[in-house]
């Protein structure tokens, strides 16, 4: 895959076109599934020679901002080399993929999500990992589709958000329209602005030129459909309402998050009990997936290897225990025809 003229002059194409080949170099291939039953697309990054036996599946979620190859670049190797298929779609409205249904709930994603999987053919998933928006999608996924779901990562996912959180001031910003206008930003002091708010560590230097190249980029696709989204995540949610998952749960926070407090961790924390870990990264805000990749991805590697280590170690004592059984009784039988093994002597 060449690149294009056109993006020779633009930063963000060259870096999109950067991330687009870094995948390929993975062992990852684009895939393109038209689900007819909701009159969706969902394109999918898949791997090239897929083997479920051996390597579990793993589905990465993105966030809102770019799209799903800008978000999870740094973590396709270390989470290959670990022994994982990674499955890594665009969400709706985000890349390729769109709909023409009028539905914007992170449900209505999850299903579209899962309805690729299917297509793909895959029936058993070692964990579903979400960040930000991803992770409300990832939450639903883990509650409706319960039995092909083993384990689930929330990264700054604030799932457990009420309505109520922004009129009485849990948020930097407290009028919506002016955090979808932040969110989705249409102008460099937006697009400032955002960066300021999901970064502990912003850039100190961001030219006007680069910034509004960005926007023309990666911003102006769907518009008018993900600020439905936002709203719709907001609209009339009650923490009363939102299921508890069954799973083990890994929680991700960056400790200076400002577009989803730390307060909502401990409030998802205390949802799920016992059967969750929340685990706080120093020195990072909302973006700590681009922040702190290395510790970010030690966190959940070793969370996500964990049931592997157990299961092969109770294989191998199993192994191991039949190999002991079955050699002792040969022994055994074997002994019966040897009087020094069996224990007899023979008379003086």
């Amino acid at each position: 895959m060449s690149l294009p003229l056109s993006s020779c002059l633009s930063f963000t194409s060259y870096r999109d076109w950067c991330y687009h080949r870094s995948f390929l170099s993975a062992g990852l291939c684009p895939t393109i599934l038209h689900l007819q039953a909701d009159q969706s697309t969902i394109c999918c990054w898949t791997p090239r020679n897929p083997n479920p036996e051996t390597r579990p599946s793993i589905l990465l979620l993105h966030g809102f901002g770019a799209n799903a190859t800008w978000q999870w670049s740094s973590y396709l190797r270390p989470l290959l080399h670990a022994g994982f298929d990674l499955y890594v779609p665009d969400l709706l409205f985000f890349g390729g993929s769109s709909t023409s249904r009028s539905d914007r709930s992170e449900t209505f994603q999850a299903e579209c999500v899962m309805a690729a999987m299917e297509a793909i053919g895959v029936n058993r998933i070692r964990a579903v990992v979400g960040v930000s928006y991803g992770g409300f999608v990832g939450y639903r996924i883990a509650a409706m589709f319960e039995a092909m779901v083993e384990k689930v990562v929330l990264i700054s996912a604030g799932v457990c958000l009420e309505e109520k959180d922004v009129k009485e001031g849990m948020f930097v910003v407290d009028d919506p329209e002016e955090a979808v206008s932040i969110l989705l930003p249409q102008n460099p002091e937006r697009l400032r602005q955002l960066i300021r708010l999901s970064h502990c560590r912003p850039p100190p230097a961001l030219p006007a030129c680069f910034l509004s190249d960005f926007i023309h980029v990666m911003c102006t696709d769907y518009v008018d459909e993900k600020r439905e989204l936002i709203f719709a995540l907001i609209r009339d949610r009650k923490l009363s309402d939102l299921p508890k998952i069954s799973q083990p749960t890994l929680i991700i926070w960056g400790e200076k998050d400002q577009i989803f407090p730390l307060e909502l961790g401990y409030r998802l924390k205390k949802h799920l009990g016992e059967n969750s870990q929340l685990e706080v990264i120093q020195n990072a805000g909302h973006a700590v997936n681009l922040e702190k990749p290395k510790e970010l991805c030690k966190l959940l590697k070793a969370f996500l290897l964990d049931s592997s280590k157990q299961e092969y170690r109770k294989q191998k004592a199993t192994k191991w225990y039949y190999a002991t059984k079955y050699a002792g009784e040969g022994v055994k039988k074997f002994a019966v025809h040897l009087p020094l093994l069996s224990g007899q002597r023979g008379k003086a």
